[in-house]
């Protein structure tokens, strides 16, 4: 199990905890009660083990299709609406399709671009902690978006994603600043716990849906759009 870097605090923490308690119950199967202590041995480990899988960053084979906008999370697509009241200064007065994916506590929780993109713009909104399935979650809750030009299918076209907390996940992590170039499927981030990533393309672009309502879709391997030339 391949462990993302941005939960290295998390994960490794964990591990010097384990690392620790192994070293009590040790003492207490050899002195006091083998049972109980390799009992406690083999709990202390599953549980890091649970702790490490919200962290995993298992390799995924990144669609090929130069025409394709593949999904920037694991989980399943809440909504598709066309918005133009998107907060995105950057596309200002322009209509924009928006697909909201909620990831559970179960899904993988790292963040892919969904195509090639340079970053444009970069906006934090601090916010409440509502559960990310919850319909206000998305205009109230704690955000990040990055923002800018998307490259697909020989066109650029304006692209965006935004991260958004739940009521477990209380911690953003991205890393690009404007002026960074993102390959389709690149890392990027990723958000702790439940969560929701929404994922934002031109309207009237020539850019078709791939996916629907209700659909379950992973980073990387999903299609959720394409450029029609």
């Amino acid at each position: 199990m391949r462990l993302t870097k941005h939960g290295m605090q998390e994960w490794l923490g964990a591990a010097v905890i384990a690392l620790i308690l192994s070293l009590a119950w040790g003492w207490l199967a050899m002195n006091v009660s083998r049972p109980a202590g390799l009992s406690l041995l083999g709990i202390t480990w599953l549980i890091w083990l649970a702790v490490a899988a919200f962290f995993r960053a298992p390799d995924r084979q990144i669609i090929a299709d130069p025409a394709a906008l593949v999904s920037p999370a694991d989980g399943v697509v809440r909504d598709i609406e066309t918005v133009e009241d998107h907060g995105i200064e950057l596309f200002a007065g322009q209509k924009l399709t928006r697909v909201g994916i909620f990831l559970s506590v179960l899904n993988v929780h790292v963040n892919r671009a969904p195509c090639d993109m340079t970053v444009q713009y970069r906006k934090y909104k601090e916010g409440r902690f509502l559960d990310a399935r919850d319909s206000r979650c998305a205009k109230e809750n704690e955000s990040l978006m990055i923002a800018g030009t998307g490259s697909a299918g020989g066109k650029q076209f304006p692209v965006a994603i935004r991260q958004i907390s739940g009521a477990i996940a209380r911690r953003i992590v991205c890393v690009p600043q404007p002026g960074v170039l993102l390959k389709k499927g690149e890392i990027y981030g990723m958000i702790k716990f439940g969560s929701r990533t929404e994922l934002y393309f031109p309207a009237e672009n020539g850019i078709t849906i791939c996916v629907q309502i209700g659909d379950k879709v992973r980073s990387g391997t999903t299609l959720m759009g394409r450029v029609e030339n």
